[in-house]
């Protein structure tokens, strides 16, 4: 199945258009290196084409300068391209501006490894969270987080949690950009994703069985929002299934996955987020 480019992405390049200051080139160039993804890490030009929507001989002037620069590799066996080592310095000042992920480590492995699940810290980003620190314990089924994972928020615990503690203001333009970009998919989840919202004001914690992947069970908390960068974070917990009993998710994980938050705001001096609830984000 070909992979469209996001429909976030695909707004950003339309609505800058007629805009002289934004440089498309370089835009359509991100867009390529976007493209590539797990079960996706050699793609040949036409791959790449049918997957962001740019033609054929733009892509391979953008996968050829891509290369030289080492954002790229060449496969000559294969006439295909794969992400270059390079590419992964463009992470590397991002995630080094968030010390709070070595403090947290050990204690997502220790909950992780209690639950024999996942436990992992996403960053929101537009209407998807992107995972910047994750620990699981052995075999945890078909989702295996890992950092620079994008999932949508409005499909998933993490991202709802994350929601929770945005500024009202960015919460209504979030509520936006989440119908602009699907809206058959907002009218169907808008009353959970609102729901989530709820449950983190009330509990601290909302939890999503199995809504994102049947297989995995999910519990969020809110972490913290960083208005000095503008940044939410929420941390989760995935469990598979079968491992789980009746209400475990609700009774046990969910206030775990709230102190463990507790915990990593105390370490790094982080206050506890407030959620405001709004007209539009409650039943």
């Amino acid at each position: 199945m070909v992979k469209a480019p996001s429909s976030s992405v695909k707004a950003v390049l339309e609505e800058n258009a007629g805009d002289p200051a934004f440089a498309t080139t370089l835009a359509k160039g991100l867009v390529v290196l976007e493209a590539f993804d797990v079960g996706a890490t050699v793609l040949g030009n036409l791959e790449l084409s049918e997957r962001t929507g740019i033609p054929r001989p733009t892509v391979a002037r953008l996968t050829h300068t891509l290369g030289e620069l080492g954002y790229l590799r060449y496969d000559k066996k294969l006439a295909k391209y794969r992400p270059g080592a390079r590419a992964l310095r463009m992470a590397r000042p991002l995630l080094a501006g968030m010390p709070f992920r070595q403090v947290a480590r050990p204690l997502m492995h220790e909950l992780a490894e209690s639950v024999r699940g996942t436990v992992s810290i996403g960053l929101l980003d537009g209407t998807t969270m992107i995972y910047v620190e994750s620990a699981r314990s052995g075999h945890v089924g078909p989702h295996v987080p890992d950092i620079g994972l994008p999932i949508p928020v409005v499909s998933t615990a993490m991202g709802r949690a994350a929601a929770a503690i945005l500024p009202a203001v960015e919460a209504a333009h979030l509520e936006e950009r989440l119908e602009a970009d699907d809206a058959s998919l907002w009218s169907e989840r808008r009353d959970r994703y609102r729901a989530g919202i709820r449950q983190c004001a009330d509990r601290g914690f909302c939890t999503c069985p199995g809504e994102y992947m049947p297989s995995i069970h999910a519990v969020a908390a809110p972490l913290f929002h960083a208005r000095s960068s503008d940044q939410s974070f929420a941390i989760n917990c995935g469990i598979p299934a079968f491992r789980l009993q009746s209400g475990q998710l609700e009774a046990e994980i969910g206030p775990r996955i709230r102190a463990l938050a507790a915990s990593i705001r105390s370490l790094v001096n982080e206050a506890e987020p407030k959620i405001e609830l709004r007209e539009k984000s409650t039943l």
